[in-house]
């Protein structure tokens, strides 16, 4: 999100409260993310400029008034007479604060690590094996069917958290590829630390003592505790990338080549100078 939408997201996380079971505020949100998201006419009239804050919130509060409980319904309000840079932010900003706020459930209950720890593992199951990929993006799967096929897959070996944000990115994607959502999921959950997620590919597998060192000296560059997530390609020949946000380290082998290969193949084309 840029400027205005920027800053309207962080006005709505104000208002999230920071400890306590908000499971339901959390499926409130969601299911207003889903009406919203399918209802283009609704969306466009509950986050379009020319129209006035009051009249927004009049929209609101005939269609949600009876359905939410206070603080769902109060966020609601204060996202529709928000700012957004795009109709669409105001959208995927609600669907922000209602992942945050099953995450404030996990964390009071203090299983935020293993929230964190598990959309990334599955992430990369997804990533590992096409056939269960393709089943879960499926669109000739219904809903049902999907749900059906996570629970065989996830019941009792995830945090129930976790589980519902799984669910959530299957049965409403919302254009997003699986993968991204998911590592969009494991950053939300780093962020309720004020951490950031460094995602580490490496030619070889790092020692626990190499990790604790990465870890200490990317901390130092970004100014925030950093949690690494490591992942094995020997294609990269030597060294290592870090992708932290949108910030991308490219220290690895594979590319010093490359740049080589490129330098000398310039060289090669070059004309004489003439004298």
């Amino acid at each position: 999100m840029q400027g205005a939408s920027r800053d309207s997201l962080a006005g709505l996380r104000r208002q999230l409260p920071d400890s306590g079971d908000l499971t339901r505020l959390s499926d409130e949100l969601f299911a207003v993310v889903s009406m919203l998201g399918g209802q283009a006419s609704l969306r466009r009239a509950v986050a379009d400029p020319a129209s006035s804050g009051a009249a927004k919130t009049h929209v609101v509060d005939a269609l949600f008034g009876s359905r939410l409980d206070a603080t769902a319904l109060e966020i609601l309000r204060t996202a529709v007479r928000s700012r957004w840079s795009q109709t669409r932010d105001l959208v995927d900003a609600l669907e922000e604060i209602a992942v945050d706020a099953a995450l404030v459930t996990a964390q009071t209950a203090g299983d935020l690590d293993a929230v964190e720890d598990e959309l990334f593992r599955f992430g990369r199951i997804v990533e590992g094996e096409p056939t269960l990929r393709a089943a879960l993006t499926d669109r000739n799967l219904a809903a049902d069917g999907k749900r059906q096929l996570l629970h065989g897959l996830l019941d009792g070996k995830v945090n129930i958290v976790t589980y519902k944000l799984i669910e959530r990115v299957v049965v409403e994607p919302r254009g997003r590829t699986i993968e991204r959502a998911l590592r969009d999921l494991s950053a939300l959950a780093a962020q309720r630390r004020d951490r950031l997620v460094a995602h580490v590919t490496s030619a070889t597998s790092l020692s626990a003592d190499e990790q604790r060192d990465l870890a200490a000296a990317l901390s130092r560059t970004f100014g925030h505790e950093l949690k690494l997530q490591v992942i094995v390609d020997a294609s990269l020949i030597g060294g290592l990338t870090v992708r932290v946000g949108d910030e991308l380290i490219d220290a690895s082998v594979a590319r010093q080549l490359d740049e080589a290969r490129r330098t000398l193949t310039g060289r090669s084309g070059a004309r004489p100078a003439r004298a």
